[in-house]
């Protein structure tokens, strides 16, 4: 019976691709500081082509000193300018605005008031919590709360598209996918492909919590 694996056992120099870098300089601008994108994506691309500031100003046919105030955001772009960097630069205007993002949504759910959802479990004592959803290609990604208080004989099965991810927090409970099983305490996790067929089937230590998120393919249909 496939159980509880080591997390020492991380895989190196399998020529897998680099995993994606998400962190980000402390000094990055925001979507707000328009200046302060231009400015960063200005001085990045020429710097990139070798160019001194003198060697830009002369090839887009501005002064030095304009470029150097539109590089260090003290000062806002005409869009006659902007073109003519981009030309210099010989990128997309776009370009120059990379990092300039609009209002992204987030959805903050204090402790205990996430909204109440009845799920194919609701009937045999499980408790479901939704906590928060964004919408458009974002809400693909469903986090619930899930609590047992009650044992039960009978356990539902769930199988959908996507990837769903169990974080045990109390409790512990047997949990079944495919024909493997997995003994969960608090701390464990379980990554596992939805289309198997998932769910309890023995719930060792009540009461038991564990945080359920489920990553929905694109174009899903509930």
């Amino acid at each position: 019976m496939p159980n509880r694996s080591s997390s020492s056992s991380v895989h190196r120099d399998t020529g897998d691709p680099a995993p994606v870098e998400r962190e980000v300089p402390s000094d990055t601008p925001t979507g707000q500081d328009l200046e302060k994108v231009i400015a960063k994506q200005v001085r990045a691309l020429r710097k990139a082509s070798g160019l001194s500031v003198g060697d830009m100003a002369t090839k887009v046919g501005i002064s030095k000193a304009m470029l150097s105030k539109i590089e260090n955001s003290q000062t806002s772009c005409s869009l006659s300018t902007l073109a003519r960097l981009a030309a210099g630069l010989d990128v997309p205007v776009t370009s120059l605005f990379r990092g300039a993002d609009t209002a992204r949504d987030a959805v903050y759910v204090e402790s205990g008031h996430g909204a109440v959802i009845v799920g194919r479990g609701t009937r045999v004592g499980h408790h479901y919590e939704l906590l928060g959803a964004l919408r458009g290609q974002h809400k693909r990604l469903e986090p619930v709360l899930v609590t047992l208080t009650d044992a039960s004989e009978t356990f539902p099965l769930f199988q959908h598209a996507g990837t769903e991810l169990l974080y045990m927090l109390e409790g512990v409970m047997v949990y079944g996918h495919g024909e493997a099983e997995y003994t969960l305490r608090p701390g464990d996790s379980l990554l596992l492909d939805g289309e198997g067929l998932h769910g309890p089937n023995d719930l060792v230590r009540l009461p038991i919590r564990f945080l359920a998120v489920t990553a929905y393919p694109d174009h899903h249909e509930e």
